[in-house]
């Protein structure tokens, strides 16, 4: 069974609030918080006190490197961490963004960026990562690395460093599932983490919010 994670109110990321995140599988999602923010209020579990985007480098599919900070800056950004063989949280994270990003103007949608960073390198080869996120949409950016320059883009994070876990028998995720911290990350154009979406956060209120992250 896939384990629990917890992000405590003073991790490393400083969110100040506890949030507890199911692994790919889990059923429990973090209760959102109210937000504090001057700007309007978002959706999601708003943290009170915003954090500065993180800094770290992977390798996206076409084999470049990327700087997430340096790529994404001044840019609203969505930051996940999952892995393709995921039969439950991921794909609908995916799935929820790409709607969103279909429910808001044209000129708002080419203001975010989406990024997807594997959690199993192992098996999410760069082109197995490009293939699967395509199915959601072909502007999303895929980052892969070794499986230690992940981890430390987690520590960066904040979040607890995902984590292999063998299956008694093979199932729809191969013989080991990847526990792993499960929500969207919201990055604003001042470079600070506006919200976190976790499971339950609809496709329509995120939107919403990215209309007004773009607007800053």
């Amino acid at each position: 069974m896939p384990r629990r994670l917890t992000l405590v109110a003073q991790s490393a990321m400083s969110l100040a609030l506890a949030i507890g995140v199911a692994g790919c599988g889990g059923s429990s999602s973090p209760t959102a918080s109210p937000s504090t923010s001057s700007m309007a209020t978002l959706h999601g579990a708003v943290p009170s006190v915003s954090q500065p985007r993180p800094e770290f480098t992977l390798v996206d599919t076409s084999g470049r490197t990327y700087d997430f900070g340096a790529e994404t800056h001044t840019r609203v950004t969505m930051l996940y961490f999952g892995y393709t063989h995921c039969p439950d949280e991921c794909p609908t994270s995916m799935a929820d963004l790409a709607q969103a990003l279909s429910r808001v103007p044209a000129a708002v949608a080419k203001q975010v960026d989406v990024v997807f960073v594997t959690t199993d390198p192992w098996r999410d080869t760069k082109p197995v990562l490009r293939k699967w996120l395509d199915r959601f949409s072909s502007s999303f950016i895929g980052l892969t690395g070794t499986p230690a320059q992940i981890a430390g883009a987690e520590v960066k994070m904040g979040m607890p460093i995902s984590r292999r876990v063998p299956e008694k028998k093979k199932t729809s995720v191969g013989r080991y599932s990847v526990d792993h911290f499960a929500a969207v990350m919201a990055f604003g154009r001042d470079n600070r983490l506006a919200t976190l979406y976790p499971s339950g956060v609809t496709p329509g209120d995120i939107a919403t919010d990215m209309s007004v992250l773009v607007k800053g």
